[in-house]
């Protein structure tokens, strides 16, 4: 496993998303499953595992540092902080809520620092340049050692930046969730040299060529039900993108999801997908993605194949949608 840089944060260039073991894609799993496949991640070379106080909420935290305290300083932790979690999907960013979530999230992942500790979501009540100065103070204590944003604009990014350097930015992007290239956020992280960090790398389960419109998901415990790109209309018409990858994937002698990781990592030498699973046949088929290279010739296929496809439905659900920052 090489490794990359997310600012000045050394990172395996693979990692680990936990949010999909504990909750929202379908029912929690068994913890003792959910810590033998995060152990089985590091045995393979993995160092950075992601997580969040939402996630469960709490019981991801709970789970990563209860898979990771006998490792702990052999890895990376990225917890983050932001959303209110009175039962709505407010925000609450405010300097003082900051450091009360980094002393819990500590105490649940067993540690004594974090190593990245993202704003989940930019809260508009609260100007980025306080979450900054609030991350700067725990930085300067020594319970934090990076900060990062998830879902920012490119304006809030350069705003924060000016009061402590970014080290990562997390927002969604995969071979059907490509906006990242056209609002100016993977733009701005090259040029101020900042990490990035795709979620949903493999399109929340679409580009693992496993899908199709007879897919069924449990609208009690899957939140992909409420996003319109998993609607049965929406998961029959993105057929041609699976299609695609499954007929190119074949050519390469890969999977579908190994293509889609390895097409992340051929666009920036900056960029960490992080995907997710509680399965560790999943799990080893994500890490081969490592051994998939794509030619110059390869990476033009896909792109002239990618714009000829339409996406059908919205990345996430609107009221979710709305938690992204789009300011100009």
């Amino acid at each position: 496993m090489k490794t990359r840089k997310l600012g000045t944060l050394e990172v395996s260039e693979i990692g680990a998303g936990a949010m999909s073991i504990s909750a929202n894609y379908g029912p929690p799993a068994d913890i003792q499953q959910g810590i033998a496949v995060l152990r089985a991640a590091h045995d393979r070379g993995v160092t950075f595992f992601d997580t969040a106080e939402v996630y469960g909420p709490y019981t991801s935290e709970e789970l990563v540092g209860q898979a990771l305290a006998p490792i702990r300083d052999q890895v990376k932790i990225a917890s983050k902080f932001g959303f209110a979690i009175d039962g709505t999907i407010g925000l609450d960013s405010r300097p003082e809520r900051i450091k009360r979530v980094a002393e819990a999230s500590l105490k649940r992942l067993k540690t004594d620092r974090l190593d990245l500790f993202y704003q989940h979501r930019v809260d508009p009540n609260v100007p980025i340049e306080d979450v900054a100065g609030a991350v700067q103070d725990l930085i300067k204590e020594g319970k934090v050692l990076h900060f990062g944003l998830s879902e920012p604009s490119a304006r809030t990014i350069r705003r924060a930046h000016a009061v402590q350097p970014v080290s990562a930015v997390q927002t969604e992007y995969s071979l059907m969730e490509r906006s990242p290239e056209h609002n100016g956020v993977l733009a701005v992280c090259e040029e101020l040299g900042i990490g990035f960090v795709p979620w949903g790398p493999v399109g929340m389960g679409y580009l693992t060529g496993k899908m199709d419109g007879n897919t069924k998901l449990d609208p009690k415990t899957d939140i992909r039900t409420t996003f319109e790109r998993f609607s049965p209309e929406n998961l029959a018409a993105n057929m041609p993108i699976v299609e695609f990858l499954r007929q190119f994937s074949a050519k390469k002698g890969a999977a579908p999801s190994q293509v889609s990781l390895a097409w992340l990592l051929a666009q920036k030498p900056f960029i960490v997908p992080i995907p997710g699973t509680r399965n560790q046949d999943h799990l080893n088929e994500n890490l081969g993605a490592l051994n998939v290279q794509l030619t110059p010739a390869d990476l033009q296929e896909i792109n002239t194949a990618l714009s000829r496809i339409t996406i059908h439905g919205g990345r996430m659900n609107p009221s979710q949608m709305e938690l992204v920052d789009t300011s100009v």
